[in-house]
């Protein structure tokens, strides 16, 4: 975790340390937007953590078996149900879901209503791999700061989730069939691409998380999460 004096006023954001995922590279980007950054499975710290990532590279069941037997599912939908800022990457954003049939069907964090399925790529290869042109559907605190209408992102991926509410996506992008690839269901954000690994508009999507996590609102979240701890 940074902890410069000049860093003190920056959101604590926590990368959910369950043996799976990208988590190196995360961590950097976020500290090179500006926040103090922890990487942990530490329930206490993800308790008054200002926002939560969610990363994500392997396969749902073994995520979600791993994320459950450190008791983190259950701590992730706590926070998530106070208003907390949570965003989840490439598997991480899938994990988000209410299942997945990766492999053997699973249940995922049930956060955004929906499913996940083997994208249907008409014949193209798999899994897809590559930059590919992101078009924002709606406005998002997220896409702040992004140019309008869209912009590519790098994505790395075989399954896609298909969100029930079509309120609840934010960009969609091609590759044999559109799919969602930006999510938001109130302070639950999901981006099936990789941000960390997506140039100066991945490092500005990250930014504005950051700025997300610094509001009043989720400020007052973390003060009553640490009184509740010490009472």
């Amino acid at each position: 975790m940074n902890t410069d004096a000049g860093m003190s006023a920056a959101p604590l954001i926590a990368v959910v340390d369950y043996g799976m995922g990208n988590r190196r590279s995360v961590h950097k980007a976020l500290e090179h937007v500006g926040a103090r950054v922890c990487t942990t499975r530490d329930h206490d710290v993800l308790r008054v953590a200002d926002g939560l990532v969610v990363p994500g590279v392997g396969a749902f069941p073994l995520a979600m078996d791993n994320l459950v037997e450190l008791g983190l599912a259950e701590l992730i939908r706590e926070r998530a149900s106070q208003g907390t800022p949570t965003l989840g990457i490439c598997l991480g954003m899938q994990l988000l879901f209410e299942r997945s049939d990766e492999l053997a069907p699973a249940d995922g964090l049930g956060l955004i209503v929906g499913e996940v399925s083997r994208l249907r790529t008409g014949g193209l290869r798999i899994p897809h791999i590559g930059w590919s042109e992101v078009a924002f559907e709606q406005e998002s605190p997220l896409t702040a700061g992004l140019p309008p209408g869209g912009c590519p992102f790098y994505h790395v991926h075989s399954l896609t989730a298909r969100p029930r509410d079509p309120a609840d996506v934010v960009g969609t992008s091609e590759y044999g069939e559109r799919f969602a690839t930006i999510v938001a269901h109130g302070s639950v954000l999901g981006v099936q691409f990789h941000p960390e690994k997506s140039s100066a508009h991945g490092l500005a999507m990250l930014a504005s998380f950051v700025q997300l996590c610094t509001r009043p609102a989720v400020q007052a979240i973390r003060a009553a999460a640490v009184r509740a701890a010490r009472a």
